[in-house]
């Protein structure tokens, strides 16, 4: 078979790779530093104004959201796959320092209350991710250093935010010149920051960043370790996996949650009366409109997303013990993770389902259900190569697998924000295949729950190695092959799909063909970012409603599909003669 595939080749972005892969050899610490220019180079469409003079916020921004917040203070980032990597290196029992998070990206850190960041990273996804925003991070502050210290003496830091305040615009116009940057950009730092955008900024101005970083061990053994402690953690808060059929899915912590058990409509009334608190007016006129059915928006998936809102803002224990209580009465166990990477699991017992609980848009008499056997593993999806990892250790020690089903972000080159993509043709970049599937699911399965998007089926996706390894002319090949849809995990899980039906490991640099698989499988992507919109997408901002519309379009999808497959499962061992 003559293959067609796009050539990705950017010398830019090899060199860039190279040059961090090399250095990270060492056993010392690296300097930040000496990546600027080759990153600055490759003209990623993340940090497409690294060269400039003036600072790139948007760039700034998205790195911003990806790191803790004692980044202010860390001057040395260490890189280990378990807390025995950390303990050889020299750094003692890690978790016993104060843990740590970002806003935009689940990875367990730890901040010894000095200067040192430690970082759980899972494959080498992980160092594909954390060096780019590491380097765009510090390049960008370094711009920032240079325009706050080149302030004119009648512009003052501490005025900055009397004029936020006050929304003088035609002042905010004049510092944000006098910073260099756009006055739409000082507004989004304020919004990002919010009451830390003084503080912040003075640390800025105090100091040029300096940034280190060392890799402790980049063996692929360890990898496959931190790993199995993942696995060890879920295997003994569930052994019943061991023998179970199970549904894989591969999405995160709250749509199929809230799905099957209700807890989230429970609280109509609280979530409203949360809606009429000041700084949820758009929200509130939101929720009128559905109401006034002057939108055709659902009832569920608002609720749902309010829920998350209501939690942040409540953060009460209580709560969250409470959600936790209905859960496990609804059939669902939660295991967080525990000495390794940040994937959260859930497992959900089919039998334990409650009917009168589960979303009406999953189906009707569900009642049958109490006979099966079977249970839904539900991972927060992970990050880029730790998928591969992730799915063949289940595939080894669960008691078979029924189904695996893939939801997550991708950036899109022919859609917008909020859109579905359904592919059935995956370059993976990673091992160089180009795999091609029957995907389980079609525009009509998704597009009855999608109120603000449209669903495109028979989409080619391409599985990238990092979200700023990517740049102009490598968007542009993708696009002229027809590869439109681009995410980070599914050519990985393909690899371990073909690992868990062939007798040999996946194969590098082919076509590989996935049709005739003893279990099903399906793939949904939701719009979360437009690679061409240079930078006005989530680089510096939130997916807010219309991602979570998608969002839930999917997961209920996803669960009628679960939910059809094991009724006639169990209707079949009933009637087994048909």
């Amino acid at each position: 078979m003559e293959r067609t595939v796009p050539s990705t080749a950017s010398e830019e972005i090899e060199l860039y790779l190279r040059t961090y892969y090399s250095l990270l050899r060492s056993t010392s610490e690296v300097q930040i530093r000496t990546l600027e220019e080759a990153h600055a180079r490759m003209n990623s469409l993340l940090h497409p104004n690294a060269r400039d003079l003036s600072p790139d916020i948007s760039a700034f921004i998205y790195a911003l959201q990806r790191l803790p917040e004692c980044m202010l203070d860390v001057n040395l980032v260490v890189l280990g796959q378990s807390p025995a990597v950390f303990q050889k290196g020299g750094y003692g029992n890690i978790e016993d320092w104060q843990p740590v998070s970002a806003i935009a990206r689940r990875r367990r850190c730890f901040y010894d209350g000095e200067e040192t960041l430690a970082c759980f990273i899972a494959s080498r996804t992980d160092i594909d991710d954390v060096i780019p925003l590491l380097t765009a991070y510090q390049i960008e502050w370094k711009k920032i250093h240079n325009s706050i210290s080149q302030l004119p003496a009648s512009y003052s830091l501490e005025d900055l935010e009397e004029l936020v305040q006050l929304g003088d615009h035609r002042a905010l116009q004049d510092f944000a010149d006098a910073l260099n940057i756009s006055r739409g950009d000082l507004t989004r730092l304020r919004t990002v920051l919010g009451n830390r955008l003084i503080n912040y900024l003075n640390d800025i101005e105090e100091k040029p960043l300096d940034l280190r970083v060392r890799l402790l061990s980049g063996s692929l053994s360890e990898y496959w370790r931190a790993t199995r402690l993942w696995w060890e953690n879920i295997q003994d808060a569930c052994p019943q996996l061991q023998d179970s059929p199970v549904y894989f899915v591969s999405s995160n912590p709250h749509s199929l949650a809230n799905l099957v058990t209700g807890y989230a409509l429970n609280l109509r009334s609280d979530l409203i009366e949360f809606l009429e608190e000041p700084d949820n007016s758009e929200l509130l006129e939101e929720w009128e409109q559905i109401q006034a059915r002057e939108v055709p928006s659902s009832e569920e998936n608002f609720l749902y997303y309010i829920f998350k809102k209501y939690q942040q803002a409540v953060n009460s224990n209580s709560l969250t013990q409470d959600l936790f209580e209905h859960e496990k009465v609804c059939g669902i166990l939660r295991v967080p993770s525990e000495h390794s990477f940040d994937v959260e699991a859930q497992v959900i017992a089919l039998n334990k389902l409650r009917p009168a609980c589960i979303d009406n848009r999953l189906g009707g008499d569900l009642q049958i259900l109490d006979n099966s056997d079977a249970m839904i593993l539900n991972i927060d999806y992970p990050l880029g190569l730790s998928a591969y990892n992730i799915l063949s250790k289940v595939a080894e020690h669960v008691g078979e697998i029924l189904g695996v089903y893939i939801l997550g972000k991708a950036a899109t080159l022919n859609g917008v924000i909020g859109d579905v993509m359904i592919p059935n043709v995956v370059h993976d970049e990673q091992s160089q295949n180009t795999y091609i599937f029957a995907n389980s699911f079609t525009s009509g399965d998704v597009c009855e729950y999608l109120v603000y998007g449209t669903v495109l089926d028979n989409q080619k996706a391409v599985t990238v190695r990092g979200t700023f390894l990517q740049n102009d002319r490598y968007m542009d090949i993708f696009y002229r092959e027809g590869y439109t849809d681009i995410e980070m995990e599914a050519g990985p899980y393909l690899s371990a799909v073909y690992e868990m039906y062939r007798p040999q490991r996946h194969p590098s640099n082919e076509i590989v063909n996935l049709y005739g698989l003893p279990f099903d499988l399906g793939i949904i992507h939701y719009a979360s970012d437009t690679p061409f919109g240079r930078g006005r997408n989530l680089g510096a901002g939130t997916l807010s409603y219309y991602g979570m519309d998608s969002t839930y379009a999917a997961s209920v999808a996803i669960l009628r599909r679960i939910f059809y497959l094991e009724l006639q499962r169990l209707q079949s061992r009933r009637n087994p003669f048909g």
